[in-house]
């Protein structure tokens, strides 16, 4: 593989947060608080959501300055 293809950032360590943290089941194993009449979990699977789209591009931003076409 060539070098340019390469991306070794240390913010690529970053990525991994949005998939641990939905695997940690006490977070989200209850049925209070709610919001809006939805319980915990349903709503804590929309902010994981949220949690892994401002990582990527928090991390995409921060990666592309390095890359040229």
């Amino acid at each position: 593989m060539p070098d340019e293809k390469r991306d070794r950032s240390p913010w690529n360590w970053l990525l991994l947060v949005p998939i641990a943290i939905p695997l940690m089941t006490f977070l989200y194993n209850a049925d209070q608080p709610r919001l809006f009449g939805f319980p915990l979990f349903y709503w804590l699977q929309i902010a994981f959501i949220l949690l892994g789209v401002a990582t990527t591009a928090l991390v995409y931003q921060m990666t592309k300055r390095g890359r040229r076409r």
